[in-house]
């Protein structure tokens, strides 16, 4: 999950605040921001408990690296050359139902270049009889449904009946808003994705998407809103961190590689936490991977993330060390983790292994080919956390229904946080969930990097290259079960078969596991 690599930026800048007496510290975190907090300064995160989620407007899909948002993270500059800006919706109260009205139009209007080849082919072919058509087909989606309607543009698009889905994407454009109900939003970034994907170009999504990067320090705002008002992450990150603690508890020396490591929030409440330790904290060592896209977000690169860390355990006088590999996860190789074989090894594969490549993309199958090196090194656990959806090497269509059931689980379980008028939420969805929703529907081969697997083909994987699974915490699992009270009933909690599953209402959306 893309949202992912943000969300821990987000959370970089951020400490725990609970006693590290407390079993809670490893997991549960109240947010400050770090450099803040050493120095005794106030936060200076200002944003509204709410929030929002939004859609980002620079290239979604990029044809050589694990993630797709190299092109404004690597740079200052946009595909076009101009300099990014801030958000595309301005925070001026007076100003906002103006600019929303032109977000919508920028996205959803009928003069949109993007299909323009197609636009100016298909009307002139749209005789009267089209237009009958067209309204037979109408008056067949009772009360005008919108999921139905999508799912029959994604079923035209899959069957390569241009006609019929150049019509629905024009009646759709008058049914969705990325400020509406659940479904409208969700449905205003899958027809953007529907409408790039006819477009036959995944580099053309850049078009579709036209707001421009938010600057990092909106970014930080948005993803620290998400944090808060879904538990997802929290889910995954508190799980990962219990078997983590549960496995170094004994360990004077331990040795942490993190293969999407961000800003290395996850990694606050475990100092504070192994700093409380009976008998003294461990040495601890963290391997941070993570490739340049994250430095826009960071505002620097690895150095930075290591800085803080450092900081943090001074404070709390652990002994710490830090080392840095600037690299995409898929490129990395055994020389690049540092391995002491005096230490203890943790492996935490938290949001990550979705974005490398497998069998069914590359001869190499980096996905795999991981598991085996890291295997190789006999550690003493490893964490998975993954969003339980298929949507690997699933065809276009079932794929798309995949998708469009995923996040409408999602999309509705913000309503439940979030006043559906807010405008942040515009932000959080669009900066935070649109560009996968649009990557898995518009893009294949290469171009594809949101390529999530069910949990039972992850543990396929991980018995194939020799684990076997790891028991999590049951004070982790209580704690868990506190947290999702403070959200919504409709949260659930499930354990089965060693690993334990989030989900809204009857849609799973997040597992997470452990092996050894």
């Amino acid at each position: 999950m893309q949202a992912s690599r943000r969300i821990r930026t987000a959370m970089s800048n951020t400490l725990y605040d609970q006693p590290v007496q407390k079993a809670e510290a490893y997991y549960l975190p109240q947010f400050q921001t770090l450099d803040n907090h050493l120095s005794g300064n106030q936060s200076i995160y200002h944003s509204p408990s709410t929030t929002s989620f939004s859609s980002n407007g620079n290239s979604i899909c990029h044809q050589a690296s694990q993630t797709y948002l190299s092109d404004v993270r690597q740079s200052p500059e946009t595909n076009d050359g101009s300099p990014i800006s801030g958000s595309c919706i301005t925070d001026d109260v007076n100003d906002f139902m103006h600019k929303l009205k032109e977000l919508e139009t920028v996205m959803l209007g009928p003069d949109s270049d993007f299909l323009e080849c197609c636009d100016n082919s298909l009307s002139s072919n749209i005789a009267s009889q089209e237009i009958d058509s067209w309204r037979q087909m109408m008056e067949a989606f009772p009360r005008r449904d919108l999921k139905q309607v999508l799912i029959a543009c994604a079923k035209a698009v899959s069957d390569g009946e241009l006609q019929t889905a150049q019509v629905l994407i024009s009646e759709l454009r008058q049914m969705v808003s990325v400020s509406g109900e659940p479904m409208q939003r969700l449905g205003a970034y899958i027809l953007e994705g529907l409408v790039a994907r006819l477009a036959k170009s995944g580099s053309s999504i850049c078009k579709s998407l036209r707001c421009k990067e938010p600057a990092s320090y909106e970014l930080l705002s948005y993803m620290h809103v998400l944090y808060e008002i879904c538990p997802y992450f929290k889910f995954g990150y508190m799980s990962a961190n219990g078997a983590i603690a549960e496995a170094m508890k004994d360990e004077n020396r331990v040795h942490i590689i993190d293969f999407q490591i961000a800003q290395g929030s996850q990694w606050v409440p475990m100092i504070q936490a192994f700093a409380a330790r009976p008998g003294g904290p461990p040495h601890i060592r963290i391997t941070g991977i993570d490739d340049s896209t994250s430095a826009y977000a960071r505002g620097g690169g690895l150095n930075i993330v290591g800085q803080r860390l450092s900081k943090l355990a001074n404070t709390f006088k652990v002994p710490f060390e830090f080392h840095a590999a600037a690299m995409s996860g898929s490129d990395v190789q055994l020389e690049n983790l540092g391995i002491r074989s005096s230490e203890a090894l943790a492996v935490n594969f938290a949001f990550t292994l979705h974005h490398m490549p497998d069998e069914s993309v590359s001869t190499e199958n980096h996905r795999d080919r991981l598991l085996r090196m890291v295997k190789n090194l006999n550690p003493k656990v490893v964490t998975l956390v993954e969003q339980e959806s298929n949507t690997n090497t699933a065809a276009f269509f079932p794929r798309f229904l995949e998708t469009l059931d995923y996040y409408t689980a999602m999309f509705e379980s913000i309503d439940m946080t979030l006043p559906r008028g807010h405008k942040e939420r515009i932000h959080v969805e669009q900066h935070c969930l649109a560009r996968d929703v649009v990557n898995i529907i518009a893009c294949e081969g290469v171009e594809r990097v949101e390529r999530h697997e069910l949990l039972g083909k992850w543990k396929l994987r991980f018995r194939m290259s020799g684990f076997s699974p790891y028991p999590l915490s049951s004070l982790v699992n209580a704690t868990i079960k506190t947290l999702l009270e403070s959200y919504s009933d409709k949260y659930r909690l499930e354990e089965s078969d060693g690993a334990l599953y989030l989900g809204w209402m009857n849609r799973d959306l997040v597992a997470s596991c452990a092996w050894k």
